[in-house]
């Protein structure tokens, strides 16, 4: 072949790769969701033949992306109020519920054995308390063995949504502690870890720890996590019913472009941590937006079977018609 049958190839390919990337779309942002955005985008590719692709790098990033017109889409757990969004240019819909854990690594307390009241949960991520034999900690935990070790606190290095949302629950506990995406963590021990992954694997690899995740790394992991004490006074275990009991304390409504925080509902076998996490999508990209759209509606009419096996809670059927509705309005769909 000569050199310019070689460079006429080179730009074909060049050409092909860049139409196909271009029929690509591209999301970022909340880690929270991403093993489900993961699951969906794999269906939806194999029922459709077409590309989405989504990287979990933290709420923070993802709204700084979509501000930026870098991606398509941005996902994030905080939600945006519509005087930002409307300065930003940005819609925001739901897409899915899911749940905040506290994972622990401890010798010889299996999953689901540990209690963690409110105040016990406080004193540990404000620092009041630094080792697991504690008063506070042990006194609801009489059956177990507790060490007289340090307690090692895994939270996120990045600007989270997770930790938004988590914080959240903290301040409801505690109004002193502030709410934030990344706040200034007071504990008497802390690690960082970049996204839900990395505080995961801080958990798995430092004995006596304990952190904030999404549930569905801690079904993929096999970690434990604690019971934890909701408004009522009563002990939680996470499990779909538990956030599912909890969820249906959510009200949705287009007018402030969905904006919820849902954690610490009413109800006395409500799990205390859960949490929404919303889709942004750009005002003028009308043509990627009907793209997008088009991906989430599949979602919600396809997608509750593999929200549910990986612990997350499908949106009910109202609110699904009402995000419909909302898209109609703002003539994305």
């Amino acid at each position: 072949m000569t050199f310019k049958q070689l460079l006429t190839t080179a730009v074909i390919t060049s050409v092909t790769l860049t139409a196909l990337n271009a029929d690509e779309l591209k999301g970022r942002g909340a880690s929270f969701p991403g093993p489900l955005y993961k699951a969906w985008t794999s269906e939806y590719y194999a029922a459709t033949g077409k590309k989405i692709n989504y990287t979990p790098t933290g709420s923070g990033d993802g709204v700084k992306s979509i501000k930026k017109r870098m991606v398509d889409f941005a996902g994030s757990d905080k939600p945006l109020k519509s005087k930002k969004l409307k300065k930003a240019k940005l819609y925001m819909f739901p897409s899915v519920v899911g749940s905040i854990v506290l994972s622990y690594n401890i010798d010889g307390v299996k999953d689901g054995e540990l209690k963690l009241s409110r105040a016990a949960i406080d004193a540990i991520f404000t620092g009041k308390v630094t080792h697991w034999d504690d008063a506070i900690i042990s006194k609801e935990n009489a059956g177990l063995k507790l060490p007289h070790e340090p307690i090692t606190t895994c939270v996120r290095a990045d600007k989270s949504g997770t930790t938004f949302n988590f914080t959240y629950f903290l301040n409801k506990i505690n109004p002193n502690f502030k709410i934030s995406k990344k706040p200034t963590w007071k504990a008497a021990k802390v690690v960082a870890g970049k996204s839900n992954s990395g505080v995961s694997a801080n958990i798995q690899q430092i004995k006596n720890s304990i952190g904030y995740i999404e549930y569905s790394f801690k079904i993929k992991l096999g970690l434990p996590a604690a019971q934890i004490e909701n408004k009522e006074g009563k002990f939680i275990n996470p499990t779909v019913q538990s956030f599912q009991d909890g969820a249906k304390y959510a009200t949705w409504t287009a007018d402030n472009d969905f904006y919820a925080v849902i954690s610490d509902p009413e109800g006395a076998t409500s799990y205390p941590i859960v949490a929404a996490t919303f889709i942004l999508l750009p005002e003028e990209k009308n043509k990627e937006n009907k793209e997008v759209t088009a991906f989430i509606n599949w979602a919600f009419t396809s997608g509750d079977k593999a929200a549910s096996e990986l612990g997350y809670v499908p949106l009910p059927t109202s609110t699904k018609n009402e995000i419909r509705k909302y898209w109609e309005a703002k003539k994305i769909n």
